[in-house]
C-alpha cells in the first residue's frame, strides 16, 4: 500500500503561513503551541484507530 508522504500544495502553504505565525512566538508561547499541536495529533491517532476498528 503507497501511502502519500509528501504535502499537497494546499498544506505547503497551510505550513508556510504557520512558520510565519510563530516566528514571533516567545520560548512560553512556543512550548504551549507545541503542546497543543501534539495533543491535537495524539486526538487525530486515537480517532483513525477507533475509525478503522469499527472498518
Amino acid at each position: 500500500m503507497d501511502l502519500p508522504v509528501e504535502l499537497t500544495l494546499e498544506q505547503q502553504f497551510r505550513l508556510q503561513n504557520l512558520k510565519d505565525q510563530v516566528k514571533n512566538l516567545s520560548q512560553q508561547e512556543a512550548q504551549e503551541f507545541l503542546l497543543e499541536v501534539l495533543r491535537q495529533m495524539m486526538v487525530k491517532d486515537n480517532l483513525v484507530k477507533h475509525l478503522l476498528k469499527q472498518a
